[in-house]
């Protein structure tokens, strides 16, 4: 399991790069997997961390109407960059990968905002997803 904890932290970097660049998140991706290739130093990307960052950037406008819409008080450009991200993979996660279960997906999540974000952090993103997770039926079906 630690394999793919390590590819979930990968792919949050990832986007977490990209966002801070202002750039979309293939871009970002592509150039993580060339210097992977050029630099022996560098893991390479791992195939999960790619269906994470691909399958985000497939569903990027649903996911962030979805954080909109639910995140009581917040507009997604006044969200800490960190907690933004963390919720943009843990929502794209939880909602269409189907062979994450639903607790792990949001356990990833929170482990991530408490190493990554601040105290409050990992009781924020732990409440918006379980909301995803009690909408999620409806919330595949709106795409």
């Amino acid at each position: 399991m630690a394999a793919r904890s390590n590819a979930r932290k990968r792919a949050f970097q990832i986007l977490f790069e990209a966002d801070q660049r202002g750039v979309p998140v293939r871009e970002v991706l592509a150039d993580w997997i060339r210097h992977a290739r050029s630099d022996d130093r560098q893991p390479p990307v791992s195939a999960f961390t790619m269906d994470l960052v691909e399958g985000y950037a497939d569903k990027v406008n649903r996911i962030d109407d979805l954080i909109v819409t639910y995140a009581v008080d917040w507009e997604l450009d006044r969200m800490p960059v960190v907690d933004r991200n963390i919720l943009r993979l843990g929502a794209y996660e939880l909602i269409w990968v189907d062979d994450t279960p639903d607790a792990v997906a949001i356990d990833e999540a929170v482990q991530l905002a408490k190493e990554f974000s601040t105290d409050e952090s990992p009781s924020f993103v732990n409440g918006l997803l379980a909301r995803f997770k009690d909408l999620k039926p409806s919330l595949r079906r709106g795409e």
